[in-house]
Formats: structure tokens, sequence, C-alpha cells
């Protein structure tokens, strides 16, 4: 089978042509219909060889969805032909955070050798990918797999955040969200369908900006050395009850530490770098700093259910896997409006 992989360090995405994988006991193997890019994606493939931890050669792909193809010994309540996402921060199932479905907290993935698809575990950038366990797979029903397929991260990691500042989102608040491309657009789609909070977007990049206000941004800045000033301009010299920098690099950190009101929450979503010095004279009082990771099974199926409703959506550019080492160019350049998908 065709499958996009990383597979020399320094040496970027490749198209390939691997064995098609066979499921084991209580393995599902989906025909992918979508597989969705990520900025992680080069983060990880950026990475030297001496931090570089996954193996090689690695199939890339933590954003999938497919129909099930076939199913390994064991397998049950998963429907043969039947369309599904995938569930992506793989746990091991059984410590406490695994069972209240917040996988993407396990505490013992690491020392288990437990990986997500894509990030670690052969990904769904591929014509086929194995699902480790029936738990993993949230029922598609009617929604497109291509439309939908980047919300099992680009939805559901910006979700998480959100949700987790929902108390700080009442009427009259103000809610700030940093970089407006794959997640950022979407975040601001959640804000305004979770929340009656004021939603002000920041971006370098003007066709961003354009998007953040096609998706419901009341207010969009030029993320630069007059953000500042007209964020406490626009919130009376309040701040932001909430800053969600889904960028994360030490410029966009800078302005969320000023620009957060007193008892906000700033929640770091990007992995660009950046670290943030908090605590008496660094950030106002009460403040919260928090750097969350994906989401539950249960708000997946949250964000999929907003889907349902029209709520939320991701501007997708689709490419088919010939064409995925050429998108993840573009992404890598910023040339990305939204979310890119690979199509099989």
């Amino acid at each position: 089978m065709k499958a996009i992989q990383y597979r020399e360090i320094g040496k970027g995405p490749e198209l390939v042509e691997i064995p098609t994988p066979e499921p084991g006991p209580g393995q599902i193997r989906l025909k992918v219909t979508a597989a969705g890019l990520c900025h992680s994606d080069w983060f990880l493939m950026d990475l030297p060889a001496d931090q570089y931890i996954y193996p090689l050669p690695l199939t890339l792909g933590h954003e999938g969805a497919g129909v099930v193809d076939k199913l390994g010994d064991g397998v049950e309540g998963i429907e043969l032909g039947g369309s599904y996402a995938i569930y992506g921060p793989w746990g091991c199932g059984q410590c406490h955070a695994c069972t209240q479905g917040k996988e993407n907290y396990c505490t013992r993935a690491a020392e288990l050798g437990i990986a997500p698809p894509g990030l670690g575990a052969p990904g769904a950038m591929a014509e086929y990918v194995i699902v480790d366990d029936a738990r993993h797979l949230v029922p598609l029903g009617e929604l497109d797999p291509v439309e939908t397929v980047s919300l099992t991260d680009a939805g559901l990691t910006p979700y998480h955040a959100i949700m987790s500042s929902a108390s700080k989102l009442r009427a009259g608040a103000t809610a700030v969200v940093i970089g407006a491309g794959g997640l950022g657009h979407v975040g601001i789609q959640v804000l305004r369908a979770v929340s009656p909070a004021t939603v002000i977007a920041l971006d370098i990049n003007d066709e961003k900006l354009s998007l953040a206000r096609e998706v419901g941004a009341h207010h969009t800045l030029m993320s630069d050395e007059s953000a500042v000033a007209k964020i406490r301009e626009l919130t009376g010299g309040v701040g932001a009850e909430a800053v969600f920098d889904f960028t994360g690099m030490q410029a966009t950190l800078d302005i969320a530490r000023q620009v957060v009101a007193v008892d906000g929450d700033i929640q770091i979503v990007g992995i660009g770098g950046g670290l943030l010095p908090t605590g008496f004279f660094s950030t106002p009082f009460g403040a919260s700093v928090r750097a969350p990771y994906w989401g539950s099974r249960s708000e997946l199926v949250d964000v999929l259910d907003l889907a349902r409703t029209g709520s939320v959506g991701v501007h997708v550019e689709r490419y088919t896997l010939d064409s995925a080492v050429e998108a993840y160019g573009k992404l890598h350049s910023g040339n990305v409006r939204g979310r890119a998908v690979v199509v099989p």
C-alpha cells in the first residue's frame, strides 16, 4: 500500500510502498477515508537526532478516519463497513485517567510503550491503518470523513482547552485566540458555540484573520507590538478572562501574559517552544497558566455532535497521497488555510 512516512532524520516526509498491515487479536483495520496533516508532524520531524525518540520509519497521520475493513480475533461492538473516527491519544485503558476516558492524561502510556498513531505508532497517512482497540473508534455515522477527520485533533484539542476554562467564559467576558490557523479557526467556532464571550483573534497573516472573521471572531488584530494596547482598549483596560495561545511561541506567550485579566486563564495549546514565567510580578493575581494536551474520548463525542449541528466545521484543503508531500511543504511554510486533509 501507499503511505507517507518519516524515514530518515532531517529528510522530511516521503511517499513509499509498504506491506498492507494485518490486524492482530483485538485490533481493527480501517481502509482510510481521510487523514489530516498537523504542525505536530513537523515538530516531530524537525527534532534533532539526539531528541528524536520515535521508531523509524514512521507512518505519519494522527488525525484519521476510515471504514472498517477487517477485524482481529475477539473484537466486538465494531461494525464491518462502518465509518469511524480514530481517537488518537491512546492510553493503557486501566489507570484512573483512562477509566474516565481521559487517555490523553494516561499515567502509564510511556512506560508501557504506548504511543498515538502517527506519533509513535503507525498512523493514518496511508491506504490502511491498524487501530489497537475498539474503544479508540468513534462512529461517524453520516458525517463526511474528509470534512470531519481534523476534528479528532484540531477540534478536540481546542474544545478540551476551552471547556477547562468554561467557568471564566461568562457573559461579558473576553476570550483571546492567538493563531487563527488549523486549531485556532476551530477554537473560535467552539468558543462561539459554547460561550457568550467576546472573541478577539490574533494572527500575523491577513488571510488567516479573514478566516477568523468568517468563522465568528468579533474582532481581529495583527499579532504585533500594538496588540496588547488594542486588547486592553477593547476590554476597557481589564484584559481577557481567557487567552488561548495556539502558537506557543515566545512572542505570543509574551502577549498572553500582558493581556490576561486578574484571575484569568492562559491556555498554552501550541508547541512553538516558548516559556511563560508565572508568579508575583509576572502574571496578574490569580491568573492560571495551563498546558493542556489533546482531549478525552467523551470530549471527542461532544465535538462530533457540534459538527452534526453545524456549529463547528473545518476549512479543508484536499490532497491525494501522491500530493501529500507537497501538502506538508505548504504546511511547513504556513501556506495552508485551515487544515490540509489527505484523501487516499
